[in-house]
């Protein structure tokens, strides 16, 4: 397939990034792709959708990869995995001899595996630029759902209408369950058995790089998974803590032991981001070394140096986070030409291993299989937002009365980055605004 063809088609069926920022798929082909990673790390604690989709789909999910790889002219067509993933191993082992250049990319059972730029550097030995994209190195990364859904855009000719999502902890069966987009998360841990917790808390995403919930907010197409996890949890306790009071812990309790920047997976591999020089500058409101506060835009968020590394339990990343949010406000952007520092033999005994980082974060009681179930949940009303990944939303075509089918498009791609959005279930339109389009049956 020309890759001008298979863009059109991604952009169409509305097809993302199936987590993190959503970066519209169709965009990351290129010709200047000489390697792409299927990105089957998984570096979250506590998710596992990825490597159940490998074991029951992995014929499939490889052919589509190979394509996409085939399209842009890639070179080498890399999996990366886990050693730890045996099953998914497994399965794709008895596969990918039929696909010539495709390789699997072994690797540890540490946290961030799945970061971009580590994974690339695990799988390739190449060291993405600070502020760079892994375009720049020659690399494109999708994740295997995202693969996944272009298979069945392909092959199946269905748009993205529905998303896996994990849900575990404190609910009575944890599972993978499919539903569609727009339903609410209170829907879908309601498929898990329901709570065993009073007053629960639904959190979003994985335990390190996630957010607080509402039980009404609805599922969209970067919905990975939904922890839920009582009040008193530790990490719901750093997630609501306050910047200001952070700052002021900082200010009496770093002692500047470099922990932080010891254990950044960022740093590690050469770029400018040292956690412990900021935590200094920002407390002492020192802007001397205007570089402490600029490089914090090299920070990736992984979220480890304030979760595990600091013995403090001080909190470098959120307040990097607000530190970066006000540079951006300002027009500032990430320095260019920054060339890496060499990697350092150190870094082979500075990574995080996953079990250790479950036991820190006290969430080993529940790393449970969350078996998955593929059928798609049935739903009587869904709300599906218009702007489900980076770029400009979607713009309605349906109006209030309209009848649709599921999978029929209900916003067309806007002007820029962006996809197609489609109807989750069939169904009449009950309301339309210019953020979503609510569907009843």
């Amino acid at each position: 397939m020309e890759m001008k063809e298979l863009s059109n088609i991604l952009q169409q069926n509305g097809i993302v990034g199936a987590g993190g920022a959503g970066f519209p798929t169709y965009a990351k082909l290129n010709e200047n792709a000489e390697t792409i990673i299927l990105n089957c790390a998984e570096c979250e604690p506590l998710l596992r959708l990825h490597r159940q989709l490998l074991e029951k789909h992995a014929r499939e999910i490889v052919e589509t990869f190979y394509m996409m790889g085939q399209a842009m002219g890639s070179k080498d067509i890399v999996i990366g995995i886990k050693k730890a993933y045996k099953a998914a191993i497994e399965a794709l082992t008895s596969v990918i001899g039929d696909y010539e250049g495709v390789r699997l990319g072994l690797l540890d059972e540490v946290y961030p595996a799945g970061d971009e730029v580590v994974l690339i550097y695990e799988v390739t030995g190449k060291v993405v630029n600070p502020g760079g994209i892994p375009i720049q190195s020659g690399v494109a990364v999708f994740n295997v759902e995202t693969v996944y859904n272009v298979y069945r855009a392909i092959k199946k000719n269905t748009p993205v209408v529905d998303k896996l999502v994990s849900v575990v902890a404190e609910v009575n069966n944890p599972v993978t369950v499919r539903v569609p987009l727009g339903c609410t998360i209170e829907e879908v841990v309601k498929l898990a058995g329901g709570v065993k917790i009073k007053d629960p808390v639904y959190f979003i995403g994985g335990p390190m790089m996630g957010y607080i919930g509402t039980a009404s907010q609805p599922v969209t197409k970067t919905t990975n998974a939904v922890l839920v996890l009582p009040e008193d949890h530790l990490i719901i306790k750093k997630k609501r803590s306050k910047a200001s009071i952070d700052l002021k812990r900082a200010a009496a309790s770093c002692c500047q032991c470099t922990m932080c920047t010891d254990l950044c997976p960022r740093n590690r591999l050469g770029h400018p981001i040292e956690p412990h020089k900021f935590m200094r500058a920002a407390t002492c409101k020192d802007i001397q070394d205007t570089d402490a506060f600029i490089n914090t835009m090299f920070c990736s968020s992984c979220g480890l140096c304030e979760m595990y590394s600091c013995m403090q339990g001080l909190s470098p990343r959120s307040l990097m986070a607000e530190y970066k949010a006000g540079l951006r406000a300002h027009g500032i952007k990430p320095p260019q030409g920054v060339v890496p520092k060499p990697v350092g033999e150190e870094r082979e005994y500075r990574k995080v291993p996953m079990e250790r980082l479950m036991a820190r974060l006290d969430l080993t009681k529940y790393n449970s299989e969350a078996p998955l179930n593929d059928e798609v949940a049935d739903m009587k009303k869904v709300r599906i937002l218009l702007s489900q990944h980076i770029g400009a939303p979607a713009s309605p075509i349906v109006n209030v009365g309209d009848k649709v089918e599921a999978g029929q498009m209900i916003a067309q791609p806007g002007n820029g980055l962006s996809v197609a959005i489609h109807a989750s279930i069939s169904g009449t339109v009950t309301e339309v605004s210019e953020k979503y389009v609510v569907i009843e049956k």
